[in-house]
Parts: structure tokens; C-alpha cells; sequence
């Protein structure tokens, strides 16, 4: 037997040689089994698709968390029953990630069969906004309606729906919602922002995420136009910040019963920086300002003269657009000051009326990370709930994703607050009887904004109720005046002081402060009491000591 060249048994044991052997024996099929593999875990991480956790969960959903204010007449009356509120949230399977749901709401959405009535609404800048009011055979009872239009003295609810941005009453979730309140028998009406619904720009005024003088100027017409029908106002996206910033503003002078605000972003600046941060964030950055620059170049007649139009067509991200557009038009320095002095997260604080608020965790343009937690649980007219998944707006539910979960949050909440003794405190206001187009900023305070971002209220007016403290404080004023003359007859009348009325006048508040804190609580009155003894004791008891020895000191040896 011829034993074998080490040469060529050298050669053959090579292992880079058998690892490429062994490489080719492989089957192709296995490779592509393993590319697809790799892929398909890749996609899953990358579209954040949680359909394992909704299988280890046995497709039950996830609760829904509530933060609010418990001690709040808000939670008594309205929240504690508001079944789906309390409820858990399951999204559509097949739809099992916030990209997919907010990309399936965006082309598809399932949106209702829905039709809607016009109405043109014109500003004292010379602005033009449509309403569109809903006209839909399907509902299950429709307003009465004389010359195609709502009657002045309907009584039946009004929602008002302030869409996000470049969004209109054509959106499939403002169809969605729109239906739904139709349904109910409530009148419904889409403000659609200046330049958007088909209407031109007919001013030199644009909307950005802090304009608030178009939605005033279309709540006070409406409560003009009908005064006993209660309003009620719901804002998406963008449109939930500018909701939040009007309330804050308008405190209770605001003619609303409710309020609900979708998806709103809280703080524009976290936003924007959380749209730089991730490739999938920068893709939707990107289909943003594809959307801003679509709605610049429809009215390009007036932008390319009062904006940095050579900006606006190089612009590649939201924050680019606002550097060339919002900013200029809203007169803001910066583009941060712009976001900071715009944040609905500065003024849900302020917020007077009752305002729900839902927002998804796993939002993939208005991060978790400006939701203000806090704020919203110290402010007791306020009630945030928030799901872990949802995206942004679809919040799609059921296998054939017909229905969205934040629909029926919201009808529910606002028929139970129908209901509630909360909806009949703003009928105690009165009606403004100024023209409803004349222009709310001669009317309401004028809102300052300093360089910090702190807003106050300046007004050169004094409200109803100002008014009436005068009046009060005049007529307390003149009371104290005749009181001073009389007590000043009677010391004329005596040339002595009297010692005991002053000396009265004095103990008299002591005691009253001593009789109602034991009326109170006796135990803290004895407890009180003791401590006082006994740490007073050294010095009392040393001079009572002296006292008696000196007085009694003859009778003792």
C-alpha cells in the first residue's frame, strides 16, 4: 500500500479548502430559507410589529391607563362610567404595528359613506375657512333642517372637529369620528384650516401648530349663531395642540362643554428631535414635508411674497419648512421659539373645561417622551388616557379594522358628560351678543407671551364678574365709611376711651380662632394645650415657687 504525498495531504486538509467544500454542499434553498429569515426578523423589529406579544397575551389587548386627578368632580361624574375608558384596547391583527396602522389610515382607512354641507366662513383679516357640516341619509336621527341649513334654535350638540396638519374633512379618521357623532343625532362640523378643503388663501394669515384665533373666531360664531345647542370640540394631531393652547387661553370664558384631544404632539421641540432619530422617524419627516410643501406650491401666489419661498422649495424636514415658512409668518425669532412658545404641554395646565386626552405609547411621530404626566394629573378638569399601541390616529380595531377605538372613547365620554351635572354649569354664562365676525381679539384678553415662554392675560376691560367684585367691594367700602362715622359720633360724645370695648376688640378674634379650632378638633386643642404647659413649666414653676415662699414664709420654721 502507497502511502499518500504530503504534499497533496497538506493540500487537501487545507480549512479555508473545506470550509468552502462544505459552504457548497449547502443547498441554495437554505440559504434563502435563512436570508428570508434574517429579513423577516429585521422587518419585525423594524416596523415594531407586536403580534407574538398579542399571541403570548392570548389576543386580549392591553389595558387602558388612565391619569387623572381621583379628588376631581370630573372622575366622580363622568370617568367612573365611561366603560371603554376602563376598558382594554385590542388593535387589528393583521395590523399589529403602529407604521402599519398609521400607513393603512393614511391610503385606505375604511373611512364611511358620509356627505357634508359647506358653509364659508370669513374672517375680519379677510381669511376664508370652510365648514363643512355633515349631511348623511345613513344617520339614525338627522337634525332638522330648513333651506339646507341647522336651525338657530336647535338645541341638539354641535362637535366641532379642528383636524391635524394638512388634513382635511375629507380624512378617513375625521370620517370616522364624523359619522359616529352623526349617528348619535349631534350636529357635526369640520373647521378646516386656512388654504385647506379646497378653499384659497385670501390673506396674508397662515395656521401653525399655536394659531388659535381661527378656531375662537368659529366657536363664537356658532355659539352666536346657536346658543342653547351645547359645543363640544375635538382636535387630532396638530389640531389637538392648537385645542389645548385655545382653552388654556380662554379659561372659563371658553363656550365649550367638552373637549377632546387626539395624538397631539405636547411639545413641537422633543418632537422634532425625535423625527431626526431613527431612519423610519426621517421617513416620516420626510412624507411630512412632502405634505407641506404640496400645500405651499397650491397657494404659491402669496407664499413666494411674504415667505422665503427659494427656502420652502429646498427645504428636506418639518423643521426646514418652519424655518422658511411658519416662522417668518408667525413672526417668531427662532424655529425653537416657535416650538416652545407653542407646546400644548405649557398650557394643559390652565385647562378649565373638561378635556380628554389620548395618546398611543407607541406613536411614531408624537413621542411618549412629551407627554406631561404630571400636568395632567394635578389639573382636575383633565383626564389622560393612553394605550400601547394605536400609532398615530388610527387606533384600528376588530378583524376587519371598520371601527377605531378612539371613536368610541370619545362618544362615550361626551354622552356621559351630556348627561352629567358638569354640562349645565356653562349655560350660567352669558351669550355674547357681538357680531360673531368680528375679530375676538378686541373682545377677549389679549394673550402676552414673554421671551421665556410664560403667558399672561392683559386686558384693558373688566369682565362681568370684575365688575360685580366692585361693586362689592364699593358698597363694603361705604358700609366700613358710615360705620367709622358713627363710632367716631360716639367717641365725641365721651371724652374717656373705652378700655374694655378695645380690649374686647382685641380678644375677640383670639377667641374665635381658639373656639373653632376646638369646634374642630378638641384632641389638637388638648394636645396643643399640653405641649404649651409643659414647656413653659420651668419658668412657671420657678416663679410660683419663689411666689409662695415669699408669701408664706411666716408660717413655716
Amino acid at each position: 500500500m502507497e502511502s499518500p504525498n504530503p504534499a497533496e495531504s497538506t493540500a487537501v486538509e487545507s480549512p479555508i479548502e473545506m470550509l468552502l467544500t462544505a459552504v457548497s454542499l449547502i443547498p441554495i434553498s437554505h440559504y434563502l430559507l435563512g436570508f428570508s429569515f434574517i429579513l423577516i426578523v429585521s422587518l419585525y423589529k423594524f416596523l415594531e410589529i407586536h403580534f407574538l406579544q398579542d399571541l403570548f397575551t392570548g389576543f386580549r389587548g392591553q389595558p387602558v391607563v388612565l391619569t387623572f386627578n381621583p379628588r376631581s368632580q370630573l372622575y366622580r361624574d363622568v370617568l367612573s362610567k365611561c366603560k371603554i375608558l376602563h376598558g382594554r384596547y385590542f388593535s387589528t391583527p393583521w395590523l399589529c404595528s403602529p407604521h402599519l396602522q398609521t400607513t393603512f389610515i393614511h391610503y385606505f382607512g375604511n373611512p364611511p359613506a358620509i356627505g357634508y354641507r359647506r358653509q364659508i366662513f370669513m374672517t375680519t383679516d379677510g381669511g376664508t375657512l370652510a365648514l363643512d357640516w355633515v349631511k348623511n341619509a345613513q344617520v339614525k336621527k338627522q337634525a332638522f333642517q330648513v333651506n339646507d341649513a341647522v336651525q338657530k334654535d336647535d338645541k341638539n350638540p354641535i362637535v366641532i372637529i379642528v383636524p391635524g396638519l394638512t388634513s382635511a374633512s375629507d380624512s378617513a379618521y375625521v370620517k370616522h369620528l364624523a359619522f359616529s357623532m352623526a349617528k348619535r343625532g349631534w350636529n357635526v362640523v369640520v373647521s378646516n384650516h386656512r388654504g385647506l378643503g379646497g378653499v384659497s388663501i385670501t390673506s396674508d394669515c397662515f395656521y401653525n401648530g399655536g394659531w388659535t384665533e381661527d378656531v375662537r373666531k368659529v366657536i363664537d360664531h356658532l355659539h352666536c349663531q346657536h346658543p342653547e345647542a351645547p359645543l363640544y370640540v375635538v382636535g387630532t394631531s396638530i389640531g389637538a395642540n392648537i385645542l389645548i393652547k385655545y382653552l388654556a387661553e380662554e379659561g372659563t370664558n371658553a363656550p365649550v362643554i367638552g373637549a377632546a384631544a387626539i395624538c397631539s404632539p405636547w411639545d413641537l421641540l422633543i418632537c422634532d428631535r425625535f423625527m431626526n432619530r431613527k431612519l423610519i422617524q426621517r421617513l416620516y419627516n420626510k412624507a411630512l414635508t412632502i405634505g407641506l410643501k404640496e400645500y405651499a406650491h397650491l397657494h404659491e401666489d402669496v407664499l413666494s411674497r411674504i415667505s422665503n419661498w427659494e427656502g420652502i422649495k429646498k427645504s428636506r424636514s418639518v423643521r426646514d419648512f418652519d424655518d422658511s415658512a411658519t416662522r417668518v409668518l408667525g413672526n417668531y425669532e427662532t424655529v425653537d421659539t416657535y416650538y416652545r412658545r407653542c407646546s400644548s404641554a405649557n398650557f394643559v395646565g390652565s385647562v378649565m373645561i373638561p378635556l380628554l386626552c389620548v395618546s398611543s405609547l407607541d406613536d411614531p411621530i408624537c413621542t411618549r417622551e412629551a407627554i406631561p404626566w404630571d400636568e395632567c394629573r394635578l389639573n382636575a378638569n383633565v383626564v389622560l388616557a393612553t394605550t400601547e399601541h394605536g400609532g398615530h390616529l388610527p387606533f384600528f380595531e376588530g378583524l376587519t379594522a371598520r371601527t377605531v377605538w378612539w371613536v368610541r372613547a370619545v362618544d362615550e365620554f361626551f354622552d356621559v358628560l351630556q348627561s352629567s351635572p358638569l354640562s349645565h354649569r356653562k349655560k350660567e354664562m352669558p351669550v355674547p351678543s357681538a357680531n360673531p365676525l368680528e375679530s375676538s381679539i378686541d373682545q377677549a384678553p389679549y394673550v402676552h407671551v414673554s421671551e421665556d415662554g410664560m403667558v399672561t392675560g392683559v386686558s384693558d376691560e373688566v369682565p362681568e364678574t370684575g365688575v360685580e367684585h366692585q361693586q362689592n367691594i364699593e358698597e363694603n367700602r361705604a358700609g366700613d365709611e358710615i360705620h367709622v362715622k358713627k363710632r367716631s359720633r360716639k367717641d365725641d360724645l365721651s371724652e374717656q376711651p373705652n378700655i374694655d370695648q378695645a380690649m374686647s376688640d382685641i380678644v375677640a378674634p383670639v377667641m374665635k380662632c381658639l373656639n373653632q379650632l376646638s369646634h374642630e378638633n378638641r384632641t389638637s386643642s388638648w394636645l396643643l394645650a399640653y405641649i404649651a404647659i409643659m414647656t413653659t413649666w420651668p419658668v412657671v414653676g420657678s416663679a410660683v415657687s419663689v411666689f409662695f415662699r415669699k408669701k408664706f414664709q411666716g408660717f413655716f420654721p
